[in-house]
């Protein structure tokens, strides 16, 4: 079972990787200070790679917790 959840929380690293370095940079620190546009919608691409990788990182905080709780 630790074996094949390793495995599951390898892959769901690298998608994670992806998934962040695909995103695009424009926000950056100057956003959320108050600096750039004040409301910037996601569509498309954007959108469906942003939610992706909420999805991914709660996949790999829970196969985590259950990696931990199983030894």
């Amino acid at each position: 079972m630790n074996i094949v959840l390793s495995v599951i929380q390898i892959l769901v690293s690298l998608g994670l990787i992806a998934l962040i370095l695909l995103q695009s940079s424009k926000g950056g620190l100057g956003g959320g200070l108050g600096g750039g546009e004040l409301y910037r919608t996601k569509r498309g691409a954007e959108k469906i790679v942003f939610t992706s990788t909420i999805v991914l990182s709660v996949l790999f905080l829970v196969t985590s917790i259950i990696s931990v709780l199983l030894r």
